[in-house]
């Protein structure tokens, strides 16, 4: 999607949607910014005690993001049983957290880009914010639980700031820029 179909598709939408989609935007900038000018290297090493580096937690909620909206789009089946998964698909998730050899950060922002597009251009056509489905099998899930679109982008938001703050404090650590101050 270009910038000016993005731009269309945010002006089109009204109300909560609009709201809903404005949050999105403003922590997603937060994460890109933290990211700029940024060497694939840097993008890619981990200054803290954690394993996190700043590529690695785009890549993180680019994944989750097309994991909520494949969710919303056609449920749980759009997810993993996470109570069957192998020690090898954990081991394929944990990859989504770091820089893998040959991995660029201008491809991990590109693919983070169209996820978001993806996103947005969902949650603009949406009809009713309440609908809402069960949520796939995993151990952080109460059994049974429902949740709504709504819910659902909600999380989106609060993931990517957390993540945000996460990439800020790396990338601060890496060579003393702050996205805010």
């Amino acid at each position: 999607m270009t910038a000016e179909q993005h731009a269309t598709t945010q002006q089109a939408a009204t109300g909560e949607h609009a709201d809903l989609l404005a949050a999105l935007a403003k922590q997603r900038h937060f994460l890109r910014f933290t990211a700029r000018d940024l060497t694939d290297e840097q993008a890619g090493q981990r200054p803290t005690a954690s394993e996190l580096c700043v590529g690695g937690l785009i890549k993180h909620v680019t994944s989750v993001e097309r994991a909520w909206t494949g969710f919303i789009a056609e449920g749980a089946s759009a997810m993993p049983d996470f109570t069957k998964m192998t020690e090898a698909d954990w081991a394929r998730r944990a990859d989504d957290f770091r820089m893998l050899p040959g991995e660029t950060l201008t491809g991990v922002l590109d693919a983070y880009a169209e996820a978001a597009d993806r996103t947005d251009e969902l949650v603009a056509s949406l009809p009713d914010l309440g609908a809402d489905q069960p949520l796939p099998k995993a151990p952080w899930f109460e059994s049974g639980a429902r949740w709504s679109a709504r819910r659902v982008v909600l999380h989106l938001i609060s993931e990517i700031a957390q993540h945000a703050g996460h990439a800020d404090i790396i990338r601060e650590t890496l060579d003393g820029a702050k996205t805010m101050g």
